[in-house]
């Protein structure tokens, strides 16, 4: 972390003028803001100011290392110049569009998504946030099927709306109820802590099995769906053993049922292919609906569901109705078209690829040299460890897990820390330099060593 004179993107300033307006910012967020995310009572700082590439400045001019790509949002880079500049064109030309007619970018977008994705994934519709594609993913499935009940592993994130929160089962949950019925928790797939103290592949996928008699036993009718993030990163950075994608899908079709793929923060390259369900060693996994979210606006807030012409023609006839009142806005399609060319031209995969390397090389390292690192897991530039007080019993150290977070940041870098302080997850932004891949785990094996002699 360094220290500037002033505050980035403004006139230099003295000292006195920066933490006068940083107090006034304080004492506002204290009186004003809603506390449902950040304690403005006890919050003393820092306010961000600005943002360029990988690093994100505060008021005071102190820089951060971004690990954690804003909210997941920036893997791109924050402020992308190709994004800026067809924002500007967007605000030159036309904002917004009445959702009841087609706009210029609404269509260019969606081609760009239609000839990008996997056949038979072509009929794209927009929403503005990742909840709210999984929203009206889970009405299409439903409409289409005629079923009501969807199934998702217990270790998934889906957003937190109403009927996204209700097949959330990594968390945020308690006292948010009653939440959408007929919304079931299947076994994810854990290899780590599996919950059948099973060994993978000697396992035979035995979560599967057992997660589908549950579907079996608990569905009244015909169920309409399973959606699942082909890797699991709000809930730990799972990632699934081979083969249980594909298997997931066969037992989804087995029962008439569509398999979505949650592709939000897993998709455009950030797992190092171009999607989260596609492999550079074996056959794609096509799922019947993938939404897509996050980078996908290179920072604004935009998401997609795409499905099959067969799906999208059924549930058009079967009376399907959706709009939103800013979803196919010129503005946030634009930014989604601009990202969508970022990815491909710039080859955002690649670079997922070798930022991840060098990500792995590092935190194997500090594995070998501390046993409170107990896995090491995830791909492309979202990876993940997992911390443990004894590796034998696999004690989870949330303790020194969120101290590890809470010290990095004071030392400038930013990742997120999930399963209650026991993972910590970092997801650097393509635009990334390898010497700050280093530079970000300096301070955290640094921080590791501290935290590991004291406990």
């Amino acid at each position: 972390m360094t220290t500037g004179e002033h505050p980035p993107g403004g006139p230099a300033t003295g000292t006195a003028d920066v933490t006068r307006r940083e107090r006034e910012l304080l004492d506002a967020a204290q009186r004003y803001s809603f506390r449902g995310r950040i304690d403005t009572s006890a919050f003393s700082g820092p306010v961000f100011a600005s943002a360029r590439g990988s690093v994100v400045t505060d008021l005071r001019g102190n820089e951060y290392l971004d690990f954690n790509s804003g909210q997941m949002c920036a893997a791109l880079g924050h402020n992308h110049p190709r994004v800026l500049a067809a924002i500007q064109e967007a605000c030159e030309t036309m904002l917004h569009a009445h959702s009841s007619h087609f706009n210029v970018k609404e269509i260019e977008l969606a081609e760009k998504l239609g000839r990008l994705l996997p056949d038979p994934l072509t009929r794209s519709l927009f929403g503005e946030s990742g909840a709210d594609a999984n929203e009206l993913a889970l009405l299409l499935a439903r409409i289409f099927t005629g079923g009501r009940e969807v199934f998702s592993p217990h270790v998934s994130y889906h957003g937190l709306s109403a009927s996204a929160r209700s097949v959330t089962f990594a968390g945020w949950r308690r006292g948010h109820g009653p939440l959408s019925g007929d919304s079931y928790a299947l076994i994810a797939p854990y290899c780590y802590r599996c919950p059948l103290a099973k060994t993978y592949p000697s396992c035979g996928l035995a979560c599967l099995d057992a997660s589908f008699e549950l579907v079996d036993a608990q569905a009244a009718d015909q169920p309409a769906a399973v959606i699942t993030e082909p890797l699991f990163s709000a809930g730990g950075v799972i990632d699934p053993p081979k083969g249980w994608l594909a298997r997931l899908r066969e037992k989804c079709h087995e029962r008439g049922m569509l398999l979505i793929v949650d592709d939000e923060q897993t998709g455009l390259g950030k797992l190092g292919t171009m999607f989260g369900f596609t492999d550079e060693d074996s056959e794609d996994v096509v799922p019947d609906i993938v939404t897509l979210a996050k980078h996908l606006g290179g920072g604004v807030g935009i998401s997609s569901v795409t499905t099959t012409d067969a799906i999208e023609e059924k549930a058009v006839e079967n009376g399907l109705t959706v709009t939103r009142s800013h979803s196919n806005d010129p503005l946030l399609c634009a930014a989604g078209s601009a990202s969508v060319d970022i990815v491909v031209e710039e080859d955002v995969p690649a670079k997922a690829r070798a930022l991840g390397t060098r990500l792995r090389e590092h935190l194997g390292a500090l594995m070998e040299r501390h046993e409170l690192v107990g896995d090491l897991r995830g791909r492309g530039m979202l990876v993940g460890i997992e911390l443990v007080r004894d590796r034998d019993t696999k004690e989870p150290a949330y303790e020194e897990g969120n101290e590890i977070g809470r010290r990095c940041f004071e030392a400038g870098l930013i990742f997120s820390v999930r399963r209650g302080g026991s993972v910590l997850r970092f997801v650097p932004p393509a635009s990334t330099t390898l010497d700050q891949i280093d530079q970000g785990m300096e301070i955290l094996g640094k921080v590791l060593e501290e935290v590991s002699t004291a406990s």
